[in-house]
């Protein structure tokens, strides 16, 4: 019977130091290669332990799992990037994924990019589900003021004072600024969606704000301009003189006709437009509808934006893009036709 307790207190005690080991004694403590281990969101501990033990961060599966079950922490594990080395125990490694500390990755948005298109790339980065982002940003061409099902998105016209003249019943559409950013994969919508408000509110300099309260325009408008000068053109050279065009279309009370504000309306990413689409009703409709459209349709770059506040006098009252990316400027609508004729069929 003693040789019974005393195997069973030898294994017992060979099986305490076997997961003492595990947890404590690192993988490798000469190791000096660092990796970067990704752990995405939902993911569980066991899902995590197999992750680690595959990269050659640890031993075992079985030590992370019976560490973090032993110490409580199955829901305290962050989701992010972290920078692991072999030589770290289970206990390190746990307690830096506990506490989120995250290295920083690069996300770049694009300019031109609308609302959708940002949160569809955050969903594929796997930073969070899209609805979540637009939680906080909006939904792209909704107006919450006749959406009474669907609660508004939070105000941030007290922190950065050029929303202060944007409608409330829209999206932030045309302020999230395109640029590349380094953010921790555990950040929240509302984290990034700030830092792109902070850098907006960094390039819209004191001197261009001055030179929109001089034009008599609001930034709202500047920005919405902006976002059309965007999607049509792509040289700082069109931009201006595009601009130029349609403030002077808008002075006339002429309709705008941009393309691209269909194309928002529609989601399509054809530059192709039906005559059915031109006669949607929608406030974003500038073929129906005179004036601005309702809201930006994109995210213009300081570029586009530097081009609504300067606009280029001509000549011009039209213009168009040919299939290579050339923009074509036409005086009267005859000319214009032609053009249409020459360069489209």
């Amino acid at each position: 019977m003693k040789k019974i307790v005393f195997i069973i207190l030898i294994i017992f005690i060979g099986g305490l130091l076997y997961l003492w080991q595990g947890i404590y004694l690192p993988l490798d403590s000469n190791s000096q290669e660092e990796k970067v281990f990704l752990i995405k969101k939902g993911e569980g501990v066991e899902e995590i332990a197999a992750n680690l033990s595959e990269d050659g961060i640890i031993k075992n599966r079985i030590f992370f799992i019976f560490y973090v079950l032993l110490t409580n922490h199955s829901k305290d594990l962050k989701a992010g990037v972290y920078l692991l080395k072999p030589s770290m125990s289970v206990e390190e490694i746990t307690d830096r994924i506990v506490s989120g500390k995250t290295i920083e990755e690069k996300i770049t948005i694009i300019e031109g990019w609308n609302i959708e298109n940002i949160a569809d790339y955050f969903e594929k980065e796997g930073l969070f589900k899209k609805e979540e982002f637009f939680e906080i940003a909006g939904y792209p061409r909704v107006d919450y003021s006749k959406k009474k099902d669907l609660p508004p998105p939070p105000d941030f016209s007290e922190e950065y004072d050029f929303l202060a003249d944007k409608p409330k019943n829209i999206s932030l559409e045309g302020y999230l600024f395109p640029d590349t950013y380094f953010i921790k994969r555990n950040s929240t919508p509302k984290e990034i969606i700030e830092m792109m408000l902070s850098n907006f509110n960094k390039k819209l300099t004191p001197d261009l704000r001055e030179e929109i309260i001089r034009q008599k325009k609001t930034i709202f408008e500047i920005v919405t301009m902006a976002s059309l000068i965007e999607k049509e053109v792509k040289t700082p050279e069109d931009k201006k003189i595009v601009s130029g065009i349609l403030w002077k279309r808008l002075k006339r009370d002429m309709p705008l006709q941009v393309d691209a504000t269909i194309s928002y309306i529609t989601g399509k990413k054809t530059t192709a437009i039906s005559r059915e689409e031109l006669k949607i009703d929608s406030p974003y409709n500038t073929y129906k509808y005179t004036g601005l459209p309702a809201g930006p349709i994109c995210n213009p770059g300081i570029e586009s934006i530097l081009a609504a506040i300067y606009p280029q006098e001509s000549e011009y009252f039209y213009y168009l893009s040919t299939p290579d990316g050339k923009t074509i400027f036409s005086r009267t609508l005859e000319e214009h036709n032609i053009a249409k004729i020459k360069y489209l069929r």
